[in-house]
């Protein structure tokens, strides 16, 4: 990390202490950034509140609309890239962020009013204590484009709301129960001093990798089961379309590769974090297998293979954890008999769960 950024992080250039930075990565985007800017800034308090938005080469009137912003907004702060990607454009806010804390929204998403104000004047009181929490865990909600129903992600169930815990009090998530980038809240040190977290880019899904390799350096976390996060889906070409998914397949496979990669051995980190690195990995691994059987491609149903060898060479304790599991255990059922079961474990899981 830069030492220049190191000195002030958590401050501004007039010595107010930061609470929080929020990162919009930002492309194509005229459209919603707007909105999305609009649900951080309706908070009436902002005086420890830092917006960066990551203009990452935008061909529209992105930049234009961001410096528009930031004009009308001390907190705002607008960084113009050449384009880097999603993943490429989360570095470079995380590098410059000067909060305590650092969340990562969306462009074409955004924050709820109520949340918001309950969710930073939390992070207000774990920025004065001795010993800040690590992460901060909040819902989310899937916007989808034409549902008049909306699908709310808690954790009630699995996570004691307003207590500062440790790993080992996480109870077993649902497989429709996982930690996105949407809901998480990291203290900025995690990411930046001891996960030196630096996403790939030019690579869709790196939210993922956002999501799973920074675990293992967290130590204490808070679930507040506020409905904060927003996340809109189903416009046209979204990256969680099916099938734009498919044609990423190999994005897809990179992403689950580097997570497999920083998966932690059963015994340097807390059980309950390792139960659920081996939950969100097989989540992953179910992702990667289904959308390479839905292809009816003879060549991505060697590759679903090649990548469940590709775990159990690199991570084979992870690897057999994960097999061992229910959905593990179909995903790996071998010719016609386990294609057919992904398929209509997708129909279920898309026609019951919503699940993309």
């Amino acid at each position: 990390m830069n030492n220049a950024i190191a000195e002030h992080a958590g401050r501004s250039d007039e010595g107010q202490r930061i609470t929080i930075t929020f990162v919009i990565p930002s492309y194509n985007v005229e459209d919603y950034l707007g909105r999305c800017l609009s649900s951080l800034l309706i908070e009436q308090r902002l005086d420890d509140v830092e917006i960066i938005i990551v203009n990452d080469g935008s061909t529209d009137g992105t930049l234009r609309l961001a410096n528009e912003y930031a004009a009308r907004y001390p907190q705002i702060r607008v960084i113009d890239q050449e384009n880097k990607g999603h993943g490429g454009a989360v570095n470079t806010g995380v590098a410059n962020a000067r909060g305590m804390y650092v969340k990562v929204v969306d462009s074409d998403d955004w924050l709820d009013q109520v949340a918001l104000h309950n969710v930073l004047e939390e992070l207000r009181r774990q920025a004065a204590s001795p010993a800040p929490v690590d992460l901060l865990i909040t819902n989310y909600t899937y916007e989808k484009q034409g549902k008049r129903i909306k699908q709310t992600i808690r954790y009630a169930s699995v996570i004691t709301p307003n207590r500062v815990i440790g790993w080992n009090e996480v109870k077993r998530f649902r497989p429709d129960q996982n930690l996105l980038m949407h809901s998480l809240t990291y203290r900025t040190r995690i990411l930046r001093d001891k996960a030196r977290l630096e996403l790939p880019e030019h690579t869709f899904y790196v939210d993922n990798i956002y999501a799973y390799a920074p675990l293992p350096q967290v130590r204490t976390l808070m679930y507040l089961d506020e409905d904060l996060y927003r996340y809109f889906i189903g416009r046209e070409g979204q990256s969680v379309q099916k099938d734009t998914m498919i044609r990423r397949i190999d994005q897809l496979i990179r992403v689950v590769r580097l997570m497999i990669l920083a998966t932690p051995s059963r015994d340097s980190v807390p059980e309950g974090l390792y139960r659920y690195m081996i939950h969100y990995l097989t989540i992953n691994m179910g992702i990667d297998s289904a959308f390479m059987v839905l292809s009816k491609n003879r060549e991505n149903y060697r590759r679903k293979d090649e990548l469940w060898r590709y775990l159990d060479d690199h991570a084979p304790e992870a690897g057999q954890a994960v097999r061992h599991t229910l959905i593990g255990s179909l995903l790996t059922v071998p010719g016609p008999v386990g294609r057919w079961l992904i398929r209509v474990g997708y129909w279920f899981a898309h026609n019951v769960f919503g699940v993309n």
